[in-house]
């Protein structure tokens, strides 16, 4: 079955971010021009996704405007001929895309919230992207199109991953692969000494809806949470998981030095601004060489 649709779970409270997501979403943190939000939606539409399945909690009221039509700001930019921003504005969504929301209503962890999502999944394969992580592969596919293709091709779920520190494996989902790559263990956050490797899990899934099975019966695991990769490692004993390296550099936005490294790259990319951007930042590194 083609993928087609794509989960994100936009429930969190982001309190890193304080004070800035007291009354924002982090989602809606911007990067250059963008909101985070709109990078992962972004990259779900190239892969091929019609469907997105937003799964949000009180005060998200902002990412379902965002993706919504604004009458009065369109017709104040067509009055003022802003023809160049109206198409911007018009085309977040492109015509054939539809949006879906569904509350969770506690704070019960990722699997919790991909649970949530069930009743417009269906009984179909699906995608999950957290927006936290922003991937940039500017010369090639997204992570998640290199993931979809991955699917047709392995027919069986696949994960992102990559290598980490081993001293940072306590903060990550880690997987212990076999030579084909197939997922033989995965671990919600280990101590180094018990990692069984340094591959940890990003934020990009694409995953069969007898997940969901598995998210309804187990326990509770870290942190009080209903954990996905606990739900995960039951899976991988009835199906193969495939854990893929994406190609592109990602930047955990969940993080306020991430955040700024994101914006600190894409503004270096920007074709209309990059070039500007790069020589402030000369300017000022020189500058401060001279005090």
């Amino acid at each position: 079955m083609e993928i087609t649709k794509a989960v994100f779970p936009v429930a969190g409270l982001g309190t890193r971010f304080l004070p800035a997501t007291k009354a924002s979403p982090k989602e809606m943190l911007t990067v250059v021009d963008k909101p985070l939000i709109q990078y992962a939606v972004e990259e779900a539409i190239a892969a091929g996704v019609k469907d997105l399945i937003f799964v949000t909690s009180v005060h998200k009221r902002a990412i379902e405007d965002h993706f919504d039509k604004n009458f009065e700001l369109e017709y104040n930019l067509e009055q003022k001929q802003k023809r160049e921003l109206l198409e911007v504005v018009r085309n977040i969504l492109p015509k054939g895309v539809n949006c879906a929301y569904v509350r969770q209503r506690e704070a019960l962890g990722l699997g919790h919230a991909v649970l949530c999502a069930k009743p417009l999944v269906g009984n179909e394969p699906f995608a999950v992207l957290l927006a936290d992580d922003l991937i940039s592969n500017p010369t090639g596919d997204g992570a998640l199109s290199q993931m979809v293709a991955q699917y047709y091709y392995q027919k069986c779920g696949v994960i992102a991953v990559q290598n980490v520190p081993k001293k940072d494996t306590g903060s990550y989902g880690i997987v212990k692969t076999r030579q084909d790559e197939s997922i033989e263990a995965i671990v919600e956050k280990p101590k180094p000494e018990k990692a069984p490797s340094t591959k940890a899990v990003v934020g990009r899934y694409i995953l069969t809806p007898e997940i969901f099975t598995h998210l309804e019966n187990i326990p509770t695991g870290a942190g009080g949470e209903i954990q996905l990769t606990d739900a995960i490692a039951r899976l991988i004993k009835t199906q193969r998981l495939i854990a893929y390296p994406f190609e592109g550099v990602r930047y955990d936005c969940g993080d306020k030095l991430g955040f700024l490294m994101a914006n600190f790259e894409l503004a270096k990319q920007d074709p209309i601004l990059g070039e500007k951007f790069i020589q402030r930042v000369k300017a000022s590194m020189e500058k401060d060489k001279n005090r």
